[in-house]
Order: structure tokens, then C-alpha cells, then sequence
């Protein structure tokens, strides 16, 4: 079995409500579930939020919309996830964020299939980013994602979920899936103001003639409209993982 958990929260410090945000008038957190559930290697699909106030809006939205919801620890988003699958015994956990309403189903399903026929306790696309950021998957054994619940004790192994099993290359096998073509410089993560307004205009542009638009059809668009790769360009990749590892040596210090 295989599980699908879409990690959102409300109070998100650089855009604050972002996964409430309406594009084409639906919330972008189910344009984000619209293509994850077209994704054929997933068994179950479910959200996991926190049990803040401030994410009872979200909650909502997801019981008016059949759309499995755990709530869990706001700042231990590994616990969250380890608790949210642990009742199905799923034997892969496949792990995306709500901050992604371009990922790709078909990018999924490749990651999936490399996982699984290369054997990997934990596979990725992100380890050496070929995809625009935004497009990031990653597949983790729940045996694996159990070990790492029971043992990580820093905070960003904690809050980012993953870090402590794909930085232990010789504890875990791991998996790097990359593109034929490096297109990592390219930002499709919705962050900040400006990749909402990029996504948004993607949408805008392809989502009326073609609902299930995928990569190609974004990176022809961005070739007829050279301008729109501009909106977003001077964010940093992976920034709040940057900002946990520095709250890491923070408290190492005290």
C-alpha cells in the first residue's frame, strides 16, 4: 500500500493563508489534491495539518470536500506524519507539501516506480534537483520513516521529516531521480507573493482548454512567455530548510 501525505498548514510565515488562496476561484490547497489524485501508484490520499486554531479553516475546507484530514503536532511535522500513517501500515509513504499547485501526477508516478524497482528505503528528486522547484517528490519505506520518528531529536530532522534518512547514506539506501535536462533554476513553489501570482498566471493561461496541463505544457507557455520566468527568479531555493539548520545551531549553542 502505498500513501500519499500532502503536509499544509495555514500560518505560513512568508504567505500567510497561502493554501486558502483561491486560483481560478478554488482553494490552492484542492488544485494541489486535483493533480495529486490523478497520480495512478497511490493507494490513499490524505492531508495532514495541525491541530492549531489557525488550521481549523483548512480542516474544514477538507471535510467539505472528502478529503481525509489528520491533524497533528504544528512544529513536529515528522510525529504528524508518522501518526497520520501509522493506523494504515502502509508499506511506502509518499511525502509532498501544499505549497506545490504545479506537481507533476506522471513525475510522481516515475519517482514512485524508481523507488520501488530500485529497492531504496528512500528516493527523491530533489537530492540533486533537476525539476523546477515546486515539482519536489519523495518516497519513503514507512519501515525507514518509523526509524526516524523513534531516533531524530534536532530540529530541522524534525520539522522537515526526511533529512535525518537521506543524510545517513550508509544507514539507508536511497535513491536520486533526476531529469534528462536541468531545469532546477525554474521556481514553481508558491513561497512568496510572486510565485502565487506566477501560478496563478499558469492557470490562467492553460487550465481552460487542458485542466490536466503538466510540465510540458508549462515550460512551452514560459518559452511563448519569456517574461513570466522573471516574477519569482531572485527567491532562494530551499530556504526554510536553511532557516531550520540555523535554528539547529542555535539551540546547540545553549
Amino acid at each position: 500500500m502505498i500513501v500519499a501525505v500532502l503536509q499544509a498548514r495555514v500560518s505560513s510565515t512568508r504567505l500567510p493563508g497561502k493554501v486558502l488562496k483561491p486560483i481560478l476561484g478554488i482553494p490552492m490547497i484542492l488544485r494541489q489534491i486535483e493533480r495529486i489524485r490523478r497520480v495512478q501508484g497511490i493507494d490513499q490520499v490524505l492531508l495532514a495539518t495541525s491541530v492549531d486554531r489557525s488550521d481549523d479553516p483548512l480542516a474544514a475546507l477538507c471535510q467539505d470536500n472528502g478529503v481525509v484530514c489528520f491533524r497533528g503536532s504544528l512544529d513536529d511535522v515528522l510525529d504528524r506524519y508518522y501518526q497520520a500513517v501509522k493506523p494504515l501500515m502502509p508499506d511506502h509513504v509518499v511525502r509532498l507539501t501544499g505549497d506545490c499547485p504545479l506537481c507533476d501526477p506522471s513525475l510522481i508516478d516515475l519517482v514512485i516506480g524508481f523507488h520501488i524497482n530500485g529497492q531504496f528505503d528512500y528516493t527523491s528528486d530533489a537530492l540533486e534537483p533537476t525539476y523546477p522547484d515546486g515539482l519536489d517528490v519523495e518516497v519513503i519505506r514507512f519501515e525507514c520513516l518509523s526509524q526516524a520518528w523513534l531516533e531524530a531529536r534536532i530540529h530541522s530532522h524534525r520539522e522537515h521529516v526526511t533529512p535525518y534518512i537521506y543524510r545517513q547514506p550508509g544507514r539507508f539506501r536511497i535513491g536520486s531521480f533526476r531529469g534528462d535536462v536541468d531545469l532546477s533554476e525554474l521556481r514553481w513553489t508558491v513561497d512568496e507573493p510572486d510565485d502565487f501570482i506566477l501560478a496563478t498566471r499558469i492557470y490562467e493561461a492553460l487550465y481552460s482548454t487542458n485542466p490536466e496541463f503538466g510540465t510540458a505544457e508549462i515550460l512551452n507557455l514560459l518559452d511563448c512567455c519569456p517574461e513570466l520566468k522573471s516574477i519569482n527568479v531572485h527567491y532562494q531555493r530551499n530556504e526554510g530548510y536553511q532557516k531550520s539548520l540555523s535554528k539547529d545551531k542555535l539551540f546547540s549553542s545553549l
